[in-house]
């Protein structure tokens, strides 16, 4: 009982943290069209976006002519979705759940995506359970992480050591970004697992910009300036580090962020 409760604050953390994400589906747009292409998924295939954001990836699936649903926890960032639909006039079925428990039957989809999404749910084997308990057979998942060793899963680090500790009971998301996590998670329910690398490129005039702006938009890192405010010192030291770490991927007036994707069949 005291770990559901744990858990359910924990949930209601992200949501709150997460909601000011909208911005940054700017810099998300590109990639979401390699992840569908990754995907290989074709016209009428019906499609689930898990994590959705703002829907760059379901509008994505839509205008290619696929029958599409998305689901995210967090309500803003649903209602931002639906508004980014209607101006690309596409139909997608948005719904506020959670990747631990997806309020869709078995065997659902043809194709089931996530770009940067499913990767925060506190307990990837129930996570990823879902997510092939409402794929069909044969069909398809694919998804976009962060890996530990490269800038983000690094900044995820950085912010984790500068917060208090999570529940015991959460994975760290970096997790998703290891091809090795990946196989263990999907275990024997898939076949021919493959990997692939993409590149999201994150303007920025400076360093002080790009750390301005994940500050306003980027979850993990918007909670932790929230709970340092009382605290100037550690707060600006989190600053230097961050901009320390950022500046070792900052070229051209941006940040380059390497990505793994992964794509499999469900037997």
């Amino acid at each position: 009982m005291m770990e559901n409760n744990v858990l359910t604050a924990f949930k209601a953390s992200q949501k709150e943290s997460w909601a000011l994400f909208a911005p940054l589906e700017v810099v998300t747009t590109i990639p979401a069209a390699h992840l569908v292409a990754f995907s290989r998924l074709t016209p009428n295939d019906s499609v689930l976006d898990v994590g959705c954001g703002t829907g760059v990836v379901a509008i994505t699936a839509a205008r290619l002519g696929a029958k599409v649903s998305a689901q995210d926890l967090s309500p803003a960032l649903i209602e931002h979705a639906t508004a980014n639909a209607a101006l690309a006039e596409v139909e997608i079925n948005f719904n506020e759940s959670d990747v631990e428990a997806l309020p869709f039957p078995d065997h659902s989809f043809d194709v089931v995506l996530s770009q940067f999404g499913h990767m925060f749910a506190p307990r990837p084997q129930l996570a990823i359970q879902e997510m092939l308990r409402v794929l069909k057979p044969g069909g398809t998942i694919a998804f976009s992480t962060w890996p530990p060793d490269l800038y983000v899963g690094s900044l995820f680090r950085l912010v984790g050591n500068f917060s208090a500790p999570p529940p015991i009971s959460v994975s760290p998301s970096y997790k998703w970004g290891d091809p090795n996590f990946v196989r263990e998670q999907l275990g024997d329910r898939v076949e021919n697992l493959i990997f692939d690398q993409g590149l999201l490129v994150f303007p920025a005039l400076s360093l002080g910009h790009y750390r301005k702006s994940v500050e306003s938009t980027l979850g993990p890192v918007v909670k932790l300036v929230q709970d340092l405010k009382d605290n100037p010192i550690r707060l600006e030291l989190f600053r230097t580090e961050l901009e320390a770490l950022a500046s070792e991927y900052f070229s051209n007036n941006a940040i380059h962020q390497h990505y793994l994707m992964s794509r499999a069949k469900k037997r």
